[in-house]
């Protein structure tokens, strides 16, 4: 499903990633670990395509994303990759269904069908009777379900997740595992996730740990 070799990334003069391998396989649940500044965000922001690396190579889904001009990256991106913040991003003037359907908006979806499919998305992630509230009206973890439901959005092949629940008290933590879990078993969801949560990183198939820009040999 993705294939990282060599990634490098500077800054300025701090050289963030320094020659980085990764594979992950379809169905598979990754975490990235690490202390802060390891280079874990910087990294996934590369391999979710929001970022470019300095040299190497990122294949996702069998396309050499690095090959992509600025155009084709953001339609390959809204095509193929989801994202989950820590902070969920939700437009506060939209209502939980019309946030869900922006990225099939974007890749230009008939309307009736984006709201079809995301209905039946937020039904599936228990928010059948939230379709019609604001982001400000709903709890904590409602909005990072409704996050969640955007990610899937297009049927992505793969979802970049960036510390999900940081923001979350410890049970809605604790469903939000528990919904990522069900997504793989149900459809072979890939999720590559950066966490500071050891309980999720137990959990998933691969606990990768970063230090200095480079993955900790296993």
């Amino acid at each position: 499903m993705i294939k990282g070799t060599q990634i490098h990334k500077s800054y300025d003069h701090l050289h963030v990633l320094k020659g980085v391998n990764i594979e992950i396989g379809r169905g598979e649940i990754v975490s990235i670990v690490g202390k802060s500044g390891a280079g874990k965000s910087t990294l996934l922001h590369i391999l979710g395509t929001l970022d470019r690396s300095d040299q190497g190579q990122i294949i996702i889904n069998n396309q050499d994303v690095s090959k992509l001009n600025s155009r084709q990256l953001s339609e390959f991106r809204n095509k193929n990759i989801g994202f989950v913040f820590q902070f969920h991003h939700l437009l506060p003037e939209f209502t939980a269904l019309e946030n869900v359907c922006i990225p099939a908006f974007i890749a230009k979806t008939p309307e009736a069908q984006a709201r079809t499919r995301a209905a039946e998305l937020l039904d599936y992630l228990g928010l059948s009777e939230r379709l019609t509230h604001k982001p400000g009206e709903l709890s904590g973890g409602e909005q990072q379900r409704v996050a969640v439901a955007r990610a899937l959005m297009n049927r992505p092949v793969v979802v970049f997740a960036d510390e999900p629940s940081g923001n979350l008290d410890s049970a809605s933590s604790q469903d939000l595992h528990q919904l990522l879990f069900r997504l793989r078993d149900e459809f072979q969801q890939t999720f590559v996730i950066v966490t500071h949560n050891q309980e999720l990183a137990a959990m998933s198939d691969r606990r990768l740990e970063m230090q200095d820009g480079n993955f900790l040999p296993r």
